[in-house]
């Protein structure tokens, strides 16, 4: 009761004192001890001063970091986001509680979400929000980006591709294309109408892109497309892809002949194979694509002919980003899991929480996440500025998808055999960090890029 009338007189006063906040204010201190105390000491601080632009920004840095939360996933926590991005994030939880989780079981044995669920995201501005404005984005920083990418991870529902299709595919298209490709494409993918993949990986070419085999030849102005690529995210669902092929077999090098391409769905001599059988992220689309004389316009080309490589490099560093981000929030999510799981599973007469080898085990978990999430957190500050390099977007992928992985195997463990079970969340986590290492560019190729710069 004391707590509730605190709340209650902590809410009052903020919306007084900061009218056009006091809905903000109330939202961030209902039904959280967190966010209770961070508004407790707004308070009393304002008590003592009547100087609103100085109490206003006093209310703005207030922000706790995970480390001092009551839980990993709160909202309103760490310094790098704003009142703003806490709006976002929680409608963002709502959309994926209410719309994704509960017909997630259903797409895992379908391998695949539906159509339904895309244009669901679209409507509630959930895709492409870093589109510009004119083109139906809402042209918003990467932090609402990283917003979705984590509370994706905090509902553990790893089917919906709208990471690879919304911050790697979308930004291809917005910073490479032509105004015709912007307006065409980019809208009915803000929508959910379209759906995008990336087409870089050969049965014969992962992380070396410079072992790519898809070529495309001249036929006058216009292109002829043949080859094949595999596991593509997004790929049997996928309306526009942006196929990775040679177009200079003379080039002094495979990376100085290589060119992007628009490829979309009904184009005669493209086709789809068999949606793949994985170990994790079971309701995620992946595929194969396979090109057969497929006649591309003139148009079909993105950028610059004989300058893919170069794009790709350039986005690299959002991609393994991304990962690195995803891989910190599922250790989060997969670390609120347990520790609730241990706090209620009895053995040797008291619940499994009483044990000091699982307190320790806890407590060194915790610390390795949260130096992970300060990391990350200054990598999403540096991307925000324009400021993430290559060699710093490398170490954050390797680290923080070899934390989730070692995280994973831990907390299965601290679930006995009922982390075995599939109908317990952890499994699932458990399967779905398996490939984090590996796409990306595996880690082993990231270690090498970061010795590269070291030594050179």
């Amino acid at each position: 009761v004391k707590s509730n009338n605190m709340a209650a007189t902590v809410r009052t006063v903020l919306s007084r004192v900061l009218p056009q906040r006091g809905a903000i204010a109330a939202n961030l201190t209902a039904n959280s001890s967190s966010r209770l105390a961070a508004a407790s000491s707004v308070l009393l601080h304002r008590c003592r001063s009547s100087g609103a632009p100085e109490e206003y920004a006093t209310l703005e840095m207030f922000r706790p970091e995970t480390t001092s939360a009551p839980s990993l996933t709160e909202i309103g926590t760490r310094r790098i986001f704003q009142e703003e991005h806490d709006i976002y994030r929680s409608s963002a939880r709502k959309f994926w509680a209410e719309e994704v989780v509960p017909h997630h079981p259903k797409w895992e044995k379908e391998g695949q979400v539906s159509r339904e669920v895309w244009l669901k995201a679209g409507e509630q501005g959930l895709l492409g929000v870093n589109t510009a404005e004119e083109l139906g984005g809402i042209g918003a920083d990467v932090l609402y980006s990283a917003v979705m990418w984590e509370e994706q991870m905090y509902c553990n529902c790893s089917g919906p591709g709208y990471a690879m299709h919304s911050d790697i595919v979308m930004p291809y298209i917005q910073k490479y294309g032509t105004p015709e490709q912007h307006e065409r494409l980019l809208p009915d993918m803000v929508a959910g109408k379209k759906i995008g993949a990336l087409a870089m990986t050969e049965p014969g070419a992962g992380s070396d892109l410079q072992g790519v085999r898809t070529n495309a030849k001249k036929d006058g102005e216009d292109w002829i497309l043949n080859g094949s690529k595999v596991f593509i995210t997004n790929g049997w669902m996928a309306d526009v892809i942006i196929v990775v092929a040679i177009t200079n077999t003379q080039a002094k090098s495979a990376a100085h002949g290589i060119s992007l391409f628009l490829v979309e769905e009904g184009m005669p001599g493209f086709k789809k194979g068999r949606k793949l059988e994985k170990i994790g992220m079971k309701a995620q689309d992946t595929a194969e694509l396979f090109f057969d004389d497929v006649h591309l316009p003139a148009s079909a080309l993105l950028g610059q002919e004989n300058k893919g490589f170069i794009y790709l490099m350039q986005e690299l560093p959002q991609e393994r980003l991304i990962i690195a981000d995803m891989a910190i929030a599922s250790s989060e999510f997969m670390f609120e899991e347990t520790r609730n799981y241990v706090k209620e599973r009895k053995a040797f007469g008291k619940t499994v929480s009483r044990l000091q080898t699982i307190q320790h085990k806890l407590a060194e978990m915790k610390t390795d996440i949260c130096v992970g999430r300060a990391f990350l957190d200054q990598c999403l500050e540096l991307h925000n500025q324009g400021r993430l390099d290559s060699n710093t977007a490398s170490m954050a992928k390797f680290w923080a998808s070899d934390l989730q992985n070692r995280v994973a195997t831990q907390c299965l463990q601290m679930h006995g055999g009922w982390g075995y079970m599939w109908e317990y969340p952890i499994a699932k986590a458990f399967v779905d960090s398996r490939v984090q290492p590996i796409y990306g560019g595996s880690n082993e190729i990231t270690k090498e890029l970061i010795a590269r710069h070291i030594v050179s």
